[in-house]
């Protein structure tokens, strides 16, 4: 089992909610008011903070564009700055 692996539990209510545990949205890094997202896979559900998540997906979806782009050091992404300026 990993180190860092704990199990913790809750109760389901009647209208199917759930209190997360304490420990747990520390590890998440959620608080009051934090959305958090439900990824099933199979019969196994995670639950991860959705605001990182959003971001894990958009690196995902965005990984490779730079270099499709032509844009390959801080120099090129100077140059495409300097060209979008000058066209406004």
């Amino acid at each position: 089992m990993n180190t860092n692996a704990f199990v913790d539990n809750a109760k389901v209510m009647a209208k199917g909610q759930v209190t997360i545990p304490k420990d747990v949205r520390r590890v998440l890094g959620v608080s009051n008011g934090d959305r958090v997202s439900f990824i099933v896979e199979g019969n196994t559900v995670r639950i991860v903070n959705s605001a990182i998540y959003a971001m894990q997906v958009l690196q995902q979806e965005m990984a490779g564009e730079a270099e499709r782009a032509g844009i390959a050091s801080d120099d090129d992404v100077m140059a495409l700055i300097k060209e979008m300026r000058d066209e406004d």
